[in-house]
């Protein structure tokens, strides 16, 4: 072919990028294109954070193919009326782009693929996002996996592929074709920011998992719970926004994991086993499209959820009385990140303790969230509620009070986010009502529902539905 479009989509980088990579070795000229789709204004689940992030990506990728003699173009608008017409302007024979698993752009993609072929032009999709895709590991029946630990192992039973190579600098002329305005924050297009976000861009990405390797993650196994340690790769929202390819990091830990100890491996085999589940939640959004309107199991579909709208109120505020529950969600509101061990506690508080529907507190991680993947934020609520494949049982109830004492002992990421606690004892922080006159004068809210009272609610709640 002579002209390829290469679309970036969740793929924002020049290494490791299958499609890009593809265009390169079988086209004379590639022309990277990103459009800035009407969704990105309208979208249901649009957030600032993560928007924020991505237009971050998209002006550091067009700068890193300005050092290699390539021009992006932007376009904005609907791809499938955009494409089309960008192909005329170029002569472009196809258009490249890596594969989504999300529903609605599958159907996006379906009808590209028809708009290009009314004027002659292919559309080749290319798996990158994810190691294995959804039809690749199957149970003996041919089945997909619906529980984590068997699919894991045969994931873990197949070769890891290598990177692939870096896009090359460009060798003829620049195409000279126009591009339209790239807002520069989302307030510009009705998203206003209001949190703090980490950086975004493909060199951002590399510096952290540079800085992560060489160290952090050998102690992972053992402080990815706790919040104040930090102990995360902070690695999610590039691997949403495809400003780091999985193969680089899965290169990357098993270069990790050789040089280390006994010890130091289990840190390597719990964050490998993390990139796994979600390469697992995303073949079950592959298999099982429905998960997105409903319960994985929809017999739970009939839950008589309690769905108060001050209580919703009270926790997406991080205002319900439960010290680590508020600090999760006030940590969330102005950064537009949380920690794993703190999402299935808040999750688990509003659906099992405030008996509200998960999908309520799915759609308000989406709109905060800068790592807010449907398929990860999708498995990771329904586990949580007890709905979902692979699902915690609906009897596993976190205590709020536990958890806090459990992953923040002395309180120290209670106090960081919640400030108004700061002069309690370690043996109170979690639990501030048992001291009233210290609760008061604190400013303090007091909590909003007892746990053990709606601990008994649930379970009724959910054995009503299964007899």
């Amino acid at each position: 072919m002579k002209t390829v479009l290469h679309w970036f989509r969740r793929d924002l980088r020049v290494s490791d990028n299958v499609a890009l990579n593809a265009a390169q070795r079988r086209a004379e000229t590639v022309i990277p294109v990103f459009i800035f789709e009407d969704a990105f204004r309208t979208g249901p689940d649009v957030g600032a954070a993560r928007l924020a992030f991505l237009l971050q990506s998209v002006t550091s990728l067009r700068k890193k193919l300005a050092e290699l003699g390539h021009t992006l173009v932007v376009r904005c608008g609907r791809s499938e009326e955009v494409l089309p017409r960008l192909c005329q302007e170029a002569g472009a024979q196809a258009v490249f782009a890596n594969e989504r698993a999300e529903p609605y752009t599958r159907r996006r993609d379906e009808r590209l693929t028809q708009a290009l072929l009314n004027i002659g032009v292919g559309f080749e999709l290319f798996k990158d996002a994810v190691v294995w895709a959804g039809d690749e590991i199957l149970t003996k029946q041919g089945t997909p996996y619906t529980v984590f630990t068997p699919y894991s192992k045969a994931w873990k039973a197949k070769p890891v592929p290598s990177p692939v190579p870096r896009f090359a600098p460009a060798k003829g002329p620049k195409h000279g074709l126009p591009s339209d305005p790239l807002p520069t924050t989302p307030g510009e297009v009705g998203h206003p920011l209001t949190q703090a976000i980490p950086a975004g861009g493909e060199q951002a990405a590399t510096e952290l998992l540079r800085r992560f390797m060489a160290g952090p993650v050998y102690d992972y196994a053992r402080t990815r719970d706790f919040p104040a340690l930090n102990g995360g790769s902070q690695l999610s929202p590039h691997l949403r926004a495809g400003t780091i390819g999985i193969r680089t990091i899965l290169a990357e830990l098993g270069q990790a994991r050789d040089k280390a100890d006994t010890v130091q491996r289990t840190g390597c085999d719990a964050f490998l086993n993390e990139l796994i589940w979600r390469e697992f939640y995303t073949q079950v959004l592959f298999h099982f499209p429905h998960v997105t309107k409903g319960c994985f199991r929809p017999e739970y579909d009939q839950l008589a959820w309690g769905n108060d709208p001050g209580h919703f109120a009270a926790w997406c505020a991080g205002r319900t009385g439960y010290p680590i529950v508020d600090a999760a969600m006030r940590c969330l509101n102005q950064t537009g990140m949380m920690p794993n061990r703190l999402r299935m506690v808040a999750a688990m508080f509003l659906t099992k303790d405030l008996l509200i529907h998960w999908q309520w507190g799915e759609r308000y991680f989406m709109k905060q969230l800068a790592d807010g993947d449907m398929a990860a934020n999708n498995g990771g609520w329904q586990w949580s509620a007890g709905t979902g494949t692979d699902a915690a049982p609906y009897f596993r109830i976190f205590n709020p009070v536990s958890q806090g004492e459990k992953f923040d002992a002395d309180g120290a990421f209670v106090r960081r986010w919640v400030p108004e606690l700061k002069g309690f004892p370690a043996d109170l922080i979690h639990q501030p009502w048992e001291n009233p006159l210290l609760l008061s004068r604190s400013k303090y809210l007091p909590r909003i529902v007892i746990h053990e009272e709606q601990r008994v609610k649930c379970l009724a709640m959910f054995k009503a539905v299964r007899r």
